[in-house]
Order: C-alpha cells, then sequence, then structure tokens
C-alpha cells in the first residue's frame, strides 16, 4: 500500500515534459527579430571584438572617430567591390571588359549603412548621444571622401533618392449667384428715377416754377 501510493504522483506535480512545453511556448509568444535588428547585433559584436584585439585593447569610453576610421579601413580587405587605381586603363569606367588587378574594397553604401547602425547600438547599450564616436565629423569627412573617390574610380555617380511628392488635386466649384435687389420706394426713401434706393440725407433735386408772362397786342 505505501509503495503503491510512493510510486503515485502528487496531485501538485506537473507532468512529464510540461517545463520543456512552457518554455517553447514563451519563446514562441516573442517575435523574432528583423533583418535590421539582427544585423545591427552582429555588426555591434563585430567592433567590440575589434577593440578587444586592438593593440593596444581599447574600451568603449575610450574610442573616438579616429577608432572608428580605423575599423573602417581594416574592413576593407574583406571587401568586393572593385575600385580602381589612378593608374588603371579601366579607371572611371563602370562597365570594364576585362578583370584587373586593382584592389577589393567595401563600397561606399555599405560603409555608410553600417555607420547607421553602429551609431544607434552605441545609443541603445547606453552611450551618450554627445559622446557618440559614430557620427563625429571625421567620420563623416571620411565617408564623404570615400564616396567621392569610389564615384570617380568606379565611373558611378553616387545620387540620393529623391521623394516622390503627392500630388492631390481639389476641384473647387465656383457658383455664382445672381442677386436681385428689390427696391422699394416710400414716401421718406425716394428715388432717383433708375430705380436704386436713395439714402434719406440726400437732397431730392426740384423742379422749378416757371412763370410765362402773356403779352397782348
Amino acid at each position: 500500500m505505501d509503495a503503491a501510493a510512493a510510486a503515485a504522483p502528487t496531485p501538485d506535480a506537473p507532468p512529464e515534459g510540461s517545463a520543456a512545453l512552457v518554455q517553447a511556448e514563451g519563446s514562441a509568444a516573442q517575435p523574432a527579430p528583423s533583418r535590421y535588428e539582427s544585423q545591427k547585433r552582429r555588426d555591434w559584436n563585430t567592433f567590440l571584438q575589434y577593440l578587444r584585439n586592438h593593440k593596444p585593447p581599447l574600451t568603449l569610453a575610450r574610442c573616438s572617430g579616429a577608432h572608428v576610421i580605423e575599423f573602417l579601413k581594416y574592413l576593407d580587405q574583406f571587401g568586393k567591390t572593385k575600385v580602381h587605381i589612378s593608374g588603371c586603363p579601366y579607371f572611371g569606367h563602370p562597365n570594364p571588359p576585362a578583370p584587373c588587378a586593382c584592389p577589393l574594397k567595401q563600397a561606399w553604401g555599405s560603409l555608410d549603412a553600417l555607420i547607421g547602425r553602429l551609431r544607434a547600438a552605441f545609443e541603445e547599450n547606453g552611450g551618450r548621444p554627445e559622446s557618440n564616436p559614430f557620427a563625429t565629423r571625421a567620420v563623416r569627412i571620411y565617408l564623404r571622401e570615400v564616396r567621392e573617390a569610389q564615384a570617380k574610380a568606379r565611373g558611378i555617380p553616387y545620387e540620393k533618392k529623391k521623394r516622390k511628392r503627392t500630388t492631390t488635386t481639389i476641384s473647387s466649384t465656383v457658383t455664382t449667384a445672381t442677386v436681385s435687389t428689390v427696391t422699394t420706394t416710400t414716401s421718406n426713401n425716394p428715388t432717383n428715377g433708375a430705380g436704386v434706393s436713395l439714402p434719406s440725407d440726400v437732397p431730392t433735386a426740384t423742379t422749378p416754377n416757371v412763370t410765362t408772362a402773356t403779352t397782348s397786342v
């Protein structure tokens, strides 16, 4: 009897596998991060790893715009964009007909998007906007120089896309109303003969009395 009672599960004990089921339901309830958020997290971890491997190692508090530019130059070795040098016969050619020995670098658009994600990640991880190394003037100047240099070397001008403006046409209907004036003639408000009412303070012209004298011969 005691052995059977000991073998029986207690009423408060959860059924087997329920903990794993609850954990799975909890993870399923959380929405998956977007592609942008996932990429931002990877970029942030890569930058922190770069600071740890820096010689000498750097902390985030000591990181400046110059260190960010060093990081961008470090990434050029992993680039996949052909950037022609000035002595290359395909310099300024958008579609070179043959391969050349010019180096591969990170495209300007990729670097610009990377800095945008790192700038946001810095503030999301407790950094102050006024001390954000990714928003310094030196970084902006470097990105502008990279854009101009790659535009000349690749023969591809970088132009910002203009936003399409939505034009709303409002049609207005003009209704011409004909106002008729009804003139009421009273003894106290005389008219001038044209059917237009005159104010009471305007004097009315009087007809002079002419006396005609008759002479008998």
